[in-house]
Order: structure tokens, then C-alpha cells, then sequence
């Protein structure tokens, strides 16, 4: 697999990540071993998780892996603070307390003395950024993190982050697909020009770009199940079922898959370092990891960008 530099830095990472979002809870030990395993043997090398996914146990269940299932430095590991959720509820605390708590607490469940990359997980509008930055500095300058980033600012928030803080920021996690082009308004803009790298979540639309709802929803699915099908709904209705149909035509056209005509379209966006796909089951991400990811002519990118921008 492409490796990629994150923004202006050194660090190199997989064209694609391997997102932890669901594991313990859709995915479980076996499966979440299975996905790391092949994940790596496919040449990827960024794990992407968060403090918040499973209350913590998604992190957990990465750090019982590492020595075992793959080395420490088979991998970089990329995860968040900053968001917590308890029953269901989530809470945004940026504050140096919770922001370096957290850390502290991730990497005992990762298992590591540091991540690669360590994210504020949200903008929050209660606590000064300059006192959530130094958090990201002091992890820095101990050693905890080896690099730092943003997650889910928007475009005067990230610029605003890039020209505050002492030290530079590489990365910035947003949602960017071909049902979600908003980043290109400002958040791309204000990316590239501080130097940044964009990690772009949910590059398949939340799995509807793959074409697999097309006609009707997979009980197995995100949208068939009913904790999960808020997460989905949104992209299921008119203009994101055009948008699928002109992919699934481009694909057809190409000899390629839908996700595969999804993915190199965004891997080729202006600012994307990497994008992370959150396969539950071994058996998606084979699928995407037998994807080409190569760019595509651009009479079918411009084609696909006219309609998803209608």
C-alpha cells in the first residue's frame, strides 16, 4: 500500500487506516484480530482510534494486541482525548486535566509509553484553546505523543489552532467523502495552508458509497441495526442516492468497485493524507484492500464531482 506523508512533516503513513470505531462492540476479539493482522500484511500501517469509542475498550482491545498480534512497531497509532461517553451521553472536556488524564489513561490501555499521533477529539467551546494546546504540547515534550493533531474543527477553528499554538500540528480529522464535500469550503483551505494533513473519516459515506443499500438495507448493515441506523439514515435519502448511482455507473464503466471509485476519487483531494476506513468484518476489508487506488481519468472525476456538488 501508498505510504503518504501527514501534512508538511516526516511521518508516513498508509493511504488507508484501519478506524477502531466499532470494535468491542459490532466487532469482536476474533474479527478485531483478523482486521489488524491483515490490515498490516496488506501494507497499511495507521490504527486510528479513540479514547471514546467503546468507553475506552477499543483501545484496550488494540493494546492487547500489540506484541502479539503485530509489533508496536509494525504500527502507528493514532488516538484522541478530550470526548468521553458513559450510557450513551457524550461530554466534550478539552481542559489540561482531562485532555492529559486521558492520555495517561489510553496509553495504559494501549500498553505503549507513546502514540504517534494524539488528537484534541473535538472543539470546545467551554475551555480556552490556548489551555488545550498546551495539553498537546507538554505530551510533546514528554515524550507521550511524537506528534499532535485536531479532530472535527472546522475552518476558522483549525486555523485559528495552527496560528495559536507553539508547535506544529499535523494532522486534522474531518468527514470528507463524495456525500460530504463540505470540507472543501474552508476546512481543506485552512488545512493546506497551515501544513496540516487531512485524515478523512467515513470516506465511503458511512458505507453507502459502497453501493450495498442500493435497493435495500442488508440486515447485517449499519442501517439494519437499530442502535446504529441514525449513523447511516442521513445518506440513505435524495441527493446521496444519486450520488451512489453515479458512482455505481462509474464503476461499471471502469471495471472497478463502487468503494474503489470512492476512495481513489478522495485519496487524490487536495490535503487528504490518509483515509479511514472502519471495516467491521475481515471480509470488508478485504474488499477495500483488493481496491486499486489509483486515480481516475478526470472526465469521470469531474462527472462525479458535478453531481455530488448538485
Amino acid at each position: 500500500m501508498h505510504q503518504r506523508y501527514v501534512g508538511n512533516s516526516g511521518l508516513r503513513v498508509s493511504a488507508l487506516s484501519l478506524g477502531t470505531m466499532s470494535w468491542a462492540l459490532e466487532t469482536d476479539e476474533q474479527d478485531a484480530s483478523e482486521l489488524l493482522r491483515t490490515f498490516v500484511d496488506g501494507g497499511g500501517t495507521l490504527i486510528d482510534t479513540a479514547a471514546s469509542y467503546a468507553e475506552g475498550q477499543a483501545e484496550a482491545l488494540l493494546g492487547s494486541m500489540l506484541g502479539d498480534t503485530v509489533a508496536r512497531t509494525e504500527v502507528v497509532i493514532s488516538t484522541k482525548a478530550g470526548v468521553s461517553t458513559s450510557d450513551g451521553r457524550r461530554t466534550v472536556d478539552t481542559s489540561r486535566n482531562a485532555m492529559l488524564t486521558g492520555l495517561d489513561a489510553s496509553l495504559a490501555r494501549l500498553g505503549t509509553d507513546y502514540v504517534d499521533i494524539w488528537s484534541v477529539h473535538a472543539w470546545d467551546a467551554n475551555v480556552p484553546l490556548e489551555e488545550t494546546l498546551s495539553a498537546l504540547e507538554f505530551a510533546l515534550r514528554t515524550g507521550r505523543a511524537r506528534y499532535a493533531g485536531i479532530s472535527n474543527f472546522n475552518g476558522w477553528q483549525t486555523a485559528k489552532a495552527a496560528a495559536v499554538a507553539g508547535f506544529p500540528l499535523v494532522a486534522s480529522q474531518s468527514e470528507y467523502s463524495l456525500l460530504q464535500r463540505r470540507p472543501e469550503d474552508e476546512l481543506i483551505p485552512a488545512i493546506e495552508d497551515a501544513g496540516l494533513g487531512l485524515m478523512a473519516w467515513a470516506p465511503l459515506g458511512r458505507g453507502v458509497l459502497s453501493g450495498k443499500y442500493r435497493g435495500h438495507i442488508p440486515a447485517d448493515s449499519r442501517a439494519g441495526h437499530s442502535r446504529l441506523a441514525t449513523y447511516v439514515e442521513p445518506y440513505l435519502e435524495e441527493p446521496s442516492s444519486r450520488v451512489v448511482e453515479a458512482v455505481a455507473m462509474a464503476a461499471r464503466g471502469l471495471g472497478r468497485t463502487s468503494l474503489d471509485v470512492s476512495l481513489s476519487w478522495l485519496l487524490s483531494q487536495h490535503g487528504v493524507s490518509t483515509a479511514i476506513v472502519g471495516a467491521r468484518t475481515p471480509i470488508q476489508l478485504k474488499e477495500i484492500l483488493d481496491a486499486q487506488l489509483t486515480p481516475l481519468p478526470p472526465e469521470i472525476s469531474r462527472a462525479l464531482e458535478d453531481v455530488s456538488s448538485s
